[in-house]
């Protein structure tokens, strides 16, 4: 009798950790390249008219547009690469492959943020008949109304014809100009005035919020958890949408938003958030600050929204994150986090980089 009761009570619990990724995600929905991650104002496939009931169901499919009037969208493509489309322009997919990811801007403005990309990744942007291949993380603009190409931050390659040039972060190229295909520096503080870069970057900021939300479904005791299948996108269901999950570590985006893995989001580094009112469980990075830290900083626990202050500041700048925390409330022991003499961050061990599952998109 008392076997049979082991047996059975065995039973269940083999059961339950069988089925712990149905618990973790209820109502799991794939995304692939082209899904629709957020909508705003007026934007159209075809003739279906996309609203927020869109987010992470409606697909901009090969051979669609999407169109904008006064709106914009967000669109998924390779993990960790994002495409925004401005007001009042048009963008249509050409390939939503894994390795092969293509997409056109026909009219008006698109920008494109990568956060993480692999040797792979075949990822283009076609724009006037001219191929722009990008290669490297980094944030990159398409204006097919004045038929330039900036790279903020990152490299790509312009090809026109069997003409290609190679461009880093902080140039552009001019297109249709009649010259010889050539890169040269633009205004980086100029063009980060925009609508787009802004509307970008506080996207990027949700983001990363999102992050921290989606990433602590799967960590358990500060490790991967029921559900956790490798990185790629994950849903939060506290924004309504899509975030980047990593493999392992930090990713951080070219607008300074931190991309946590799950085994970071638990053994968290210090979060700060420079210039803005304090917000637990906000995630934010400005590399190269240099300076006294104008807010207080937080260091996240195990458990979102469970903060601590560190206890250190040396010198105008965060040298390193504060040693373990131990309380009924918060347990933590970040990685070292130091700033250099120009008062940029270096992370220690769990912070960098990481693995990734080319095939990883998940909710």
């Amino acid at each position: 009798m008392k076997l049979s009761r082991i047996t059975s009570l065995a039973s269940l619990f083999l059961a339950v950790i069988l089925s712990a990724p149905a618990f973790a995600a209820p109502d799991a929905r794939s995304a692939l390249p082209g899904t629709i991650n957020y909508v705003e104002g007026q934007v159209n496939i075809g003739s279906e008219t996309l609203n927020a009931d869109s987010v992470g169901t409606a697909m901009l499919s090969p051979g669609q547009t999407l169109d904008t009037g006064t709106g914009k969208a967000e669109i998924l493509l390779t993990p960790g690469v994002f495409l925004r489309v401005d007001d009042n322009s048009s963008v249509r997919m050409i390939s939503p492959g894994i390795t092969n990811t293509q997409v056109q801007v026909d009219q008006g403005r698109a920008m494109v943020e990568v956060a993480e990309i692999h040797d792979q990744n075949n990822l283009r942007v076609s724009q006037s008949g001219v191929q722009t291949q990008l290669v490297k993380k980094g944030l990159y603009e398409f204006d097919a109304d004045q038929q330039a190409i900036l790279v903020f931050d990152g490299k790509a390659h312009v090809q026109d014809g069997d003409r290609t040039v190679s461009v880093g972060g902080g140039k552009m190229v001019a297109l249709n100009t009649g010259a010889e295909l050539k890169a040269h520096s633009f205004d980086k503080d100029y063009y980060k005035q925009s609508d787009l870069y802004q509307w970008s970057s506080l996207r990027n900021t949700y983001l990363g919020e999102a992050n921290v939300n989606a990433a602590s479904l799967y960590a358990v005791n500060g490790y991967y958890g029921p559900g956790w299948i490798g990185p790629g996108w994950y849903w939060s269901p506290v924004f309504g949408g899509f975030t980047f999950v990593p493999a392992d570590g930090v990713l951080f985006s070219p607008f300074g938003c931190g991309f946590f893995s799950p085994f970071a989001v638990v053994r968290s580094p210090l979060f700060v958030r420079f210039g803005a009112p304090f917000h637990p469980g906000f995630v934010h990075f400005r590399p190269g600050f240099v300076g006294t830290v104008p807010v207080r900083p937080a260091v996240v626990s195990g458990r979102p929204g469970v903060v601590a202050e560190p206890p250190a500041f040396h010198g105008g700048a965060v040298r390193s994150a504060p040693p373990a925390f131990h309380s009924g409330a918060v347990h933590s022991a970040p990685p070292a986090f130091h700033s250099d003499s120009n008062g940029g961050f270096h992370g220690g061990s769990g912070g960098g980089s990481h693995a990734s599952h080319p095939m990883g998109f998940h909710r």
